[in-house]
């Protein structure tokens, strides 16, 4: 006798059903990556740049600088430096950003869908929204696709079975090749999960305030015994929800932000209050609460900035980076609801007009980066350069200055590039390299225009925002032994802080 064929797993039952619809839907959310000549997407351009550098490094062309082994924080710079070996950087960059944009979306959607136990198609318009928001526009890659990777590793582990969740746990060392906070995010959501659902009942009711209580300890821990430098946001809580995710590059992103959180509050509050006999419906509901009460948390309790060692670089924003985590849990929430045809309009309109929003601002910062190539051509090969330009001052998105490192691969070398110095990447500066600064300090002074250049600097070109009128105009200066980066030019940028989310 013959046993009945097996029937397919739900995810693979899924993924053939609706292959079209999977298909279009992957088109049209990449196409923020291929509607400008450039990806601008402010740290990118450094990763673009130091990828380029090691190609220099294993030529001998790039005095001073080596390449380490490392397994954490590398993940997208490893693909983008063996893509462009093959393709060239221009072409390499759109394959592999896309790519990560499809599996951070697919992934969250997955994760989603693992949580609420459907497909959740309506809240596509939010996922693409968050594909594209302050972890993406930051260039934040690696920590980025760590978390693609986490959310379909979890949704397989969790919903998957027999070679789904083979697959799942395969992807596991990926997500921590990728960026270490992903991998922290996906082992402490697992193991939350495996103790509230096995745990006897009313036991998994302490899950939640343990985890609390454990976020206030490491508080109180980095507050009053860790030996290194920690600061802490003064943002308030309620503005780190998730949705700040879409507040960018202006005040006008923010009305946006709270826009997208009325579509999401307002149908959460009225279905709640008429699901009040659905004990099905609440149950369902109270996991995703408690993960997304947890985030929020986490966002609230644990530093924006720390630097583990005085001599390299700082681990900054992570408060701002952490609440991409908590916009996926708010998503979860909402997917977990019955969607409503009036919320999905609503959610779509929102993301029409945030995608016009940042097409244009985008478009504004690929016309910077053209007048930065264009000032560079006329340069000698390895000129050492340092840029000192600002974003407005009501912009999170604090990092273009990066659009200068691109602009310099094949012309010239950002000497103040923060990645070698920083002792986070895999390109490492030695001390006296002629191609990049090997003090974190130095780096960060010098762009943000506090550093006074010394006569071993020399020749030493700085680029700057030089007409009031137009800041994407960019001049040339030499500089000068005993002169400051910041002499000249419209506003010497700061370095970022946390207090810049706009209020």
């Amino acid at each position: 006798m013959t046993g009945s064929p097996r029937e397919p797993s739900p995810g693979w039952q899924f993924v053939r059903g609706k292959k079209w619809a999977i298909l279009a839907v992957s088109i049209a959310v990449i196409v923020p990556c291929l509607w400008h000549r450039r990806i601008e997407a402010g740290d990118l351009g450094s990763h673009v740049y130091n990828a380029w550098l090691a190609q220099l490094i294993e030529k001998g062309e790039a005095p001073g600088l080596y390449i380490v082994r490392q397994w954490n924080n590398v993940l997208f710079d490893w693909i983008l430096f063996h893509a462009a070996s093959v393709v060239g950087f221009a072409t390499a960059e759109k394959i592999v950003v896309s790519a990560c944009v499809l599996v951070f979306f697919w992934g969250v959607f997955a994760f989603v869908a693992a949580a609420s136990g459907r497909p959740p198609w309506f809240l596509t318009p939010c996922i693409a929204m968050l594909a594209y928001g302050y972890s993406f526009n930051m260039g934040f890659l690696n920590y980025y696709l760590s978390l693609g990777l986490a959310s379909f590793s979890f949704a397989l582990l969790w919903q998957g079975r027999g070679v789904e969740r083979v697959i799942g746990l395969g992807t596991v060392p990926f997500v921590l090749l990728a960026h270490p906070l992903g991998f922290l995010w996906l082992a402490g959501t697992a193991l939350y999960v495996f103790l509230w659902t096995k745990l006897p009942k009313w036991w998994n009711l302490a899950v939640f305030p343990f985890t609390v209580a454990a976020l206030f300890v490491v508080r109180w821990y980095l507050a009053h015994r860790v030996q290194f430098p920690v600061d802490w946001s003064d943002t308030p809580f309620y503005l780190l929800n998730g949705a700040d995710q879409l507040a960018l590059y202006g005040q006008r992103y923010v009305w946006l932000a709270w826009t997208a959180v009325l579509f999401g509050i307002v149908p959460f509050v009225f279905q709640t209050r008429a699901s009040r006999e659905d004990k099905a419906a609440l149950k369902l509901l109270i996991l995703p609460l408690q993960l997304y009460f947890v985030a929020v948390c986490a966002t609230a309790l644990l530093p924006e900035d720390l630097r583990p060692s005085l001599y390299g670089g700082w681990i900054g924003l992570l408060v701002f980076r952490l609440t991409t985590i908590s916009a996926i849990f708010g998503l979860c929430v909402l997917a977990c609801l019955r969607p409503k045809k009036w919320q999905f309009a609503g959610f779509l309109a929102v993301a029409i007009v945030f995608f016009v929003f940042l097409y244009q601002d985008t478009k504004t910062l690929n016309r910077m980066e053209s007048n930065a190539e264009k000032l560079f051509s006329s340069l000698p090969y390895g000129t050492r350069v340092i840029p000192t330009i600002g974003a407005p001052d009501d912009s999170r998105v604090q990092f273009i200055g990066h659009l200068v490192d691109r602009a310099c691969i094949g012309r010239c070398f950002t000497y103040s590039n923060y990645e070698p110095s920083s002792g986070q990447f895999r390109v490492r500066a030695r001390k006296g390299s002629p191609v990049a600064t090997d003090s974190a300090d130095d780096s960060s002074d010098m762009e943000g225009g506090s550093y006074k250049v010394q006569g071993t600097d020399l020749p030493l070109v700085q680029i700057y925002q030089c007409d009031e009128a137009d800041p994407t105009r960019l001049c040339l200066h030499n500089l000068a032994a005993g002169e400051t980066t910041g002499q000249v030019g419209l506003h010497p940028p700061a370095p970022p802080k946390s207090d810049n989310l706009p209020k």
